[in-house]
Parts: structure tokens; C-alpha cells; sequence
């Protein structure tokens, strides 16, 4: 349906794979205006046309691939587009956002998203050709990796799967370029479609509301990026990697397993090793200022470097000090289709079994010998890797270790050891898709990463925090910018506290006891909120405005969060997940990180109270109908 917004195209393509027949999705401006885009549209989409209950490898599933009206605007940072379905690993809401260009391809080719439904009996691919829609023979692609199969598309966009799609591995990815669509392993709902790829090609151009306008933003806020101290220095330098070393000794990177927070070889796989050692150049997504990406190389060719994610959980949770391998590891993984965080977090469960003499698979802590082959075998279901490919929650369910495995609502843990920072551990408990670092609101970047930040183990402040990040972060995701830009809120000045000084203890002070102004502002009409904060922190609004023409102040950008969150916890409710799902593992909660020192672990059953509350949900979890009117979800019904 066409629209009266500037950003998008008009269009939705709804492709039926069982049928062979393309028609156009029914979207309305009014859905525009509530969702946007991204995750949080294509939610909508999945709660309109899916039935509870339906097996997420079957025909029944929908695959809905989403971009945004900042996607291929030409704006800073904003190659993103998101992959929706319900989640073959979790049961639950299953979503992932990466770069790469296929969205800014489909754009270009007119459409704003694919809803994919029902499923081929045999090999296909989707070819999106200026309009034109075809749906093509892949038996010549089957089976081959993400990288030849890409080249063998030719010209365009492309998101493909690898071998480990094919196979339907429950944590499969979704590729494009060498960007992956890790989580949730909707790669496996591409292969139990018979769908290796998808591709397109236009030459149409996003729709500008203010041109004038518009252009001047893009061009500051590029500028602002470039010469912010973490956006324009540490990240083009060292990328996510810069983390590890900043982690470690707060006591928050994964170590054997997620038992103990501090590895220490962990300098021989920091970021700073990694720059200097092994990095050929920095490379970055289309219209990306920033260029977090990491090139090394690997058997004599240049590929992309491991994320900081990779580094810790392929190093620190297997004790494996090895930059040298995890490259090899990294790219393998990248080639046959599958997410390094959920296979990482996987083989150190299994090495924990392995030590605890619950599960005998040859795995064990700081022996790299098997990595590679056991790679191979979850890729293609071979061994243990058949077992591997079905993640911790499965194998904790055959094997035991259900006291310490590292997942939540079965999906693995991301790379932070959330008895060192428990807001962190308050956001993976209640994160919609599961253990994931940014769902969670990425709160271990307040409590841990930036110089001035909130008490690593207060609770009291940490509630309203999360439902604030997890908002604004949501939010973000859906307009189609990347997370990092959110960053550069962090004023420069901030940046320059000297650890341990008599001021930053003042300030994390000061941060941690204003909880009770972050609550309120919680709970603020929309109209109260209609603002723009200052560019240079957050420009997001009004590039947006001048984009789409659509009113979108700060308000607009926080109910847009509150509303696609609480959206995604009724799919969930409806799907049977509840409270009880909002947890972490025994060892988090009630086994203390360091010895002596009682807030080293999550109390949850403090935080998760006042979390509800604060997100209009009742004691269970379960959102009020008051809090469903407030954010317009009047249609849902838990």
C-alpha cells in the first residue's frame, strides 16, 4: 500500500514459496506510525499472520525481512535492516539486525520488505530485479558456503545461508556480504524453506521529505561521529575488541564457562593485540563513518576479523589464548552460516559437561587441537556437533548442568558475565529474545565500559535504567540506525575521568542514586516528552523528521521502544512463555563472583519487581490493559 511518509518505498512483498505466487502486504500508515520499521514492524507482522504454536521450522513460520526509512538514505551508519520469525532455538520471538547492503538493494529495487511464507519442496532462490520478482532453481547453489554463493548471484544485495542452514542448525545465520544475521537461527527457518538465497538489484532512490534539510544533518552528524573520542577514535581503531581489556579486570568477561569473570592471557586476545599484531585495515558498512570492521588475515587472504563477542567466547570462556586460531575460527564459521556467540557460549557448556563427567565429547578447556573439526561437524550435524547444533538448553536438558548453563529463554549468553555487572544480568533475564547483550539493553556499557558509569552492583538504580535503554535501543534499531552511533551520547568530557579518581567515585555516585528522575520520566505522556536533545548526542529524531516527515521528538522515539517491547513480550506470552522465564542460571543468581563480596551475583528476585511495575506489567509479567491503551496496542489480547 502506498504511503504518505517520505523514507519508504510503499511497498511489501509477500511471496507464498509453497504457492510460487508474489502479491503486495497490506501496510498501512497508521502500522507506519506505531512500529516504523525493522524488528518492531515486522513484529506487528508476525502477531497479524502467525498462530501460536506453530512449529517455527515448518511451513506455517513467516520470514519477514524488514528495512527502515533510514536504511539507503545516504544517512551516517544506516545499512541496517532486520530478519524477523518465530525463533526454531528459543520458540519465542526470534529477530536479528546486521549491515551489509541487501537492504539498501531492496530499497533500490522499490520494496520496503519480504513477507516469506510456506515453503519450497525443493531448492530455490529469490531474484529481485526492478521490480520484477522471480523465484529461481538453487539446486547449483546447495551446498555451497556463504561466500561462493554470494559470487555466484552476481550483481546486488544478497543474504544467503551456508551449509548450516541447510542442515538446520538452531543458531544458522543469515549473510550479506560478510555482515551476518546471527541470533535466534533464523538461517534454519531459511533451510526448512528450501530458501538459499535471496537477491535484488534497482536503481530507484529513497524519498527525501526536507532535502535541504535533510542533507545538512547527514552531513554533521557525520562529521560529529568522526570526532567523537569513541566513535571517531577507539572504534575505527580497535572496534568492539576494545572491550575485552576493559572488562576483564571488572570482572566481567567470560572465563570457563562463564564461572568466573577474568582470564589472565586475556592481553594476548585483546583489541589493542589484535590492531597491532593482526589488522590490515579497518573497513566499515555503506555510509558508515565509523568502520568498526576488522581485516585480517587468514591462509593468505584477507577476511573479516573477529568481534569482540568471538574474542571471548572462542578465548577467555574456552581459555584458549590464540588470536591466530580464532581468526580461522571466525571465518569459518562466517562461511558456513552460523553464530559465533550461540556456538562460543555452546562448546564451553559442553567443555563444563565434559569436566563434571556429565557428558564424555572429547572437549575440554584450553585445547584448541578439536575446534576446527567440531566447527565442521555442527555445520553439518555430524557427531557431537549434532547435538552441539541444538545449543545449551537442549544439551542441558539431556546431559544436566541445568544450575550454570549460560542461556535464557534458550538462547546463549553474549560475552559479558553478568555477576559483574548486574544491571546487565537484569536485561539478559528479561531481554525479548533471550541472553542477548543488546535486547538487554547493553547496560554492561554504563556500568562497565564508559569511565563515568552507574554502581556495578547496585540494584535499586538498575530497573528503570534497563527499561530505558531497552527502549531507546529498540527504538534506534527500528528507525534503521546502527547501535554504536549511540555512543556518541556519551559527552567527550565524561570520557576523560580518570579511573579510580576521587571524581569518578563522585559521579558514580551522583548516576546511581537518580534512578528515581529515570522513573519518572518513564512514566511521561508522550507530548510531555517533545524534545529534541541536543544533536551532538542524539541526532536520530531529528534526521529522521526531516526524512519521513513524520513528527518523531523524543517522545515518539521512547513509546516507539515501550510500545515494540511490550508487543514482543505478549508474542512471547502468547507463544507460553512467562515470569518464570525471566531468569538466569543458579550460578548467577545465587553463587557469588568473588569471594567476600555478596553483590557479585544478580539478585533478580529484587530487580524483577520493580522492572514490571515500571513497564506497566503486573506482578506476573503480563501486561496491564491499561498499559496497552497507553502504548495503542489495544488489538492485543494476552
Amino acid at each position: 500500500m502506498a504511503t504518505g511518509y517520505k523514507g519508504y518505498m510503499g511497498k511489501v512483498l509477500d511471496i507464498d514459496l509453497s504457492s510460487k505466487k508474489t502479491s503486495e502486504y497490506p501496510l498501512s500508515d497508521g502500522d507506519r506510525e506505531l512500529f516504523v520499521g525493522g524488528k518492531y514492524l515486522s513484529t506487528k507482522i508476525l502477531w497479524d499472520n502467525l498462530k501460536p504454536g506453530i512449529d517455527p521450522m515448518g511451513p506455517d513460520n513467516i520470514l519477514v525481512v524488514m528495512t527502515s526509512p533510514l536504511t539507503g538514505s545516504g544517512a551516517p551508519c544506516s545499512s541496517r535492516y532486520n530478519i524477523s520469525a518465530k525463533s526454531p532455538l528459543t520458540g519465542g520471538i526470534g529477530h536479528s539486525n546486521s549491515g551489509g547492503n541487501f537492504g539498501i538493494h531492496l530499497k533500490r529495487a522499490g520494496f520496503d520488505g519480504i513477507v516469506i511464507r510456506g515453503g519450497s519442496d525443493k531448492p530455490v532462490y529469490i531474484e529481485i530485479d526492478s521490480g520484477n520478482v522471480s523465484i529461481k532453481d538453487a539446486k547449483s547453489l546447495w551446498g555451497l558456503d556463504t561466500e561462493k554463493t554470494q559470487e555466484k548471484l552476481g550483481k546486488g544485495g544478497k543474504m544467503v545461508i551456508g551449509p548450516a542452514g541447510e542442515n538446520k542448525v538452531l543458531y544458522a545465520s543469515v549473510v550479506s556480504q560478510e555482515r551476518m544475521h546471527g541470533r535466534c537461527g533464523l538461517g534454519a527457518v531459511m533451510g526448512s524453506k528450501n530458501l538459499k538465497a535471496i537477491v535484488a538489484r534497482g536503481s530507484k532512490k529513497v524519498p527525501v521529505h526536507d532535502e535541504v534539510l535533510f542533507s545538512k544533518l547527514r552531513k554533521r552528524w557525520a562529521k560529529d561521529l568522526q570526532k567523537h573520542p569513541l566513535t571517531g577514535d577507539v572504534y575505527p581503531r580497535y572496534g568492539t575488541a576494545s572491550f575485552l581489556a576493559i572488562l576483564n579486570p571488572g570482572n566481567t568477561l567470560p572465563t570457563h564457562d562463564f564461572s568466573k569473570g577474568s582470564f589472565e592471557n586475556a592481553d594476548k586476545i585483546s583489541g589493542e593485540r589484535l590492531a597491532e599484531k593482526y589488522m590490515t585495515r579497518n573497513f566499515g558498512c555503506v555510509s558508515c563513518p565509523i568502520r568498526c570492521g576488522r581485516r585480517v588475515m587468514v591462509d593468505g587472504k584477507e577476511v573479516k576479523g573477529p568481534e569482540y563477542e568471538t574474542l571471548a567466547l572462542f578465548g577467555s570462556n574456552l581459555e584458549i589464548d590464540s588470536i591466530e586460531k580464532i581468526n580461522e575460527w571466525n571465518y569459518k564459521m562466517d562461511l558456513l552460516g552460523f553464530d559465533s556467540i550461540s556456538a562460543g557460549t555452546t562448546i564451553g557448556f559442553a567443555m563444563e559437561l565434559n569436566e563434571k563427567g556429565l557428558w564424555d565429547n572429547g572437549l575440554t578447556f584450553g585445547n584448541l587441537e578439536n575446534i576446527s573439526q567440531v566447527l565442521d561437524d555442527i555445520a553439518y550435524r555430524r557427531g557431537i556437533g549434532n547435538e552441539l547444533a541444538d545449543g545449551t538448553k537442549r544439551l542441558a536438558a539431556r546431559y544436566g548442568g541445568e544450575d550454570f548453563v549460560p542461556h535464557v529463554k534458550g538462547l546463549e549468553m553474549a560475552a559479558y558475565e553478568p555477576r559483574g555487572s548486574v544491571g546487565h544480568g537484569l536485561g539478559y533475564a528479561t531481554a525479548s529474545r533471550g541472553g542477548c547483550h543488546l535486547d538487554a539493553g547493553y547496560i554492561v556499557i554504563y556500568e562497565r565500559i564508559v569511565p563515568t558509569h552507574w554502581d556495578p552492583y547496585d540494584t535499586r538504580s538498575k530497573p528503570s535504567l534497563t527499561v530505558l535503554s531497552q527502549s531507546l535501543m529498540g527504538g534506534l534499531s527500528s528507525i534503521g540506525s546502527c547501535l554504536i552511533t549511540g555512543l556518541a551520547a556519551f559527552p567527550p568530557i565524561s570520557l576523560k575521568v580518570k579511573k579510580d579518581s576521587r571524581l569518578e567515585n563522585v559521579i558514580t555516585q551522583v548516576l546511581t542514586k537518580s534512578y528515581k528522575s529515570v522513573e519518572l520520566t518513564l512514566r511521561l505522556p508522550a507530548n510531555m516528552l517533545s524534545i529534541h536533545l541536543p544533536f551532538s548526542m542524539v541526532p536520530h529524531t531529528k534526521i529522521f523528521e526531516a526524512l519521513t516527515g513524520m513528527r518523531f521528538r523524543l517522545g515518539e522515539l521512547l513509546y516507539l521502544g515501550y510500545r515494540g517491547y511490550t508487543l514482543e513480550r505478549c508474542f512471547n506470552l502468547r507463544e507460553g512463555f512467562s515470569a518464570s522465564d525471566d531468569i538466569l542460571s543458579k550460578r548467577f543468581t545465587t553463587v557469588q563472583q568473588l569471594p567476600g563480596k555478596p553483590d557479585s551475583k544478580v539478585k533478580l528476585s529484587e530487580m524483577l519487581p520493580v522492572y514490571y511495575r515500571l513497564r506497566g506489567w503486573d506482578e506476573s509479567g503480563i501486561p496491564k490493559a491499561s498499559e496497552l491503551k497507553r502504548l495503542k496496542l489495544d488489538f492485543v489480547n494476552v
